[in-house]
């Protein structure tokens, strides 16, 4: 019997027989929500909160970006992998915190699944940053004693990519090429709201932010105190 090591949504349109997704998640001991539009998905999510999330647009033939969307507001802390036809752009629209394009092995999307859902073991990698503490295993994040917070794959990329320049301005354009892995920044949205979330989480008033600093015109700056030899 195989281990259960979650509770996913699976969210995929009717009718589409063997190229379904269940079996194989079934098969490696995930719980498993169906829903076969985004309006169902949302209406569970209202009162279960899933490991992650898999959005098969392929399967509905559509981008599905602005279901996934919804989905996303409704679960902001859930890990979202959006699938797309052959062919098909990244919708970027829905952000999600992975992007599969078919066709795919059941391998490649578990192992996609195992690198979003927190490790098993009980040894956890801790790094500090001054008032910042990163639990990089699980990953969460915890400032100045204030209790210890979930990050999303997304936002524990965007927060690394400023603890990688402490102290320095780090430009939209950057964040944009090393977290999104995009050099288009025409509509940087996503970006806004990440960046929301990450000072509603490390911040103590979100609204007057204090570490995580707007540098205007340029990006933003992770104030973290220097240690002192």
């Amino acid at each position: 019997m195989p281990r259960v090591a979650g509770t996913l949504l699976l969210v995929e349109g009717r009718g589409i027989g063997s190229q379904s997704l269940q079996s194989a998640l079934e098969k490696a001991g995930y719980h498993l929500k169906v829903a076969h539009t985004g309006k169902a998905a949302l209406v569970w999510s209202e009162h279960h909160e899933p490991d992650l999330v898999i959005f098969d647009a392929a399967s509905m033939r559509s981008s599905g970006a602005r279901s996934c969307l919804r989905l996303r507001r409704a679960l902001p802390e859930t890990p979202i992998i959006h699938t797309r036809l052959m062919g098909e752009p990244e919708d970027h629209r829905a952000e999600a915190d992975v992007y599969l394009e078919h066709p795919f092995t059941a391998r490649k999307l578990l192992n996609r699944i195992r690198a979003l859902l927190p490790a098993d073991g009980y040894q956890d990698e801790v790094v500090r940053y001054g008032q910042l503490i990163v639990y990089v295993s699980k990953p969460s994040v915890e400032v100045a004693g204030r209790g210890e917070k979930r990050l999303t794959p997304k936002l524990m990329q965007l927060l690394q990519e400023f603890l990688r320049h402490p102290n320095e301005t780090v430009t939209r354009r950057q964040l944009m090429q090393n977290v999104w892995k995009t050099d288009y920044v025409g509509d940087t949205r996503t970006l806004d709201v990440h960046i929301r979330w990450i000072r509603e989480l490390i911040e103590a008033n979100p609204a007057s932010p204090q570490l995580l600093r707007t540098i205007r015109g340029q990006g933003y700056v992770l104030l973290v105190p220097t240690v002192e030899a």
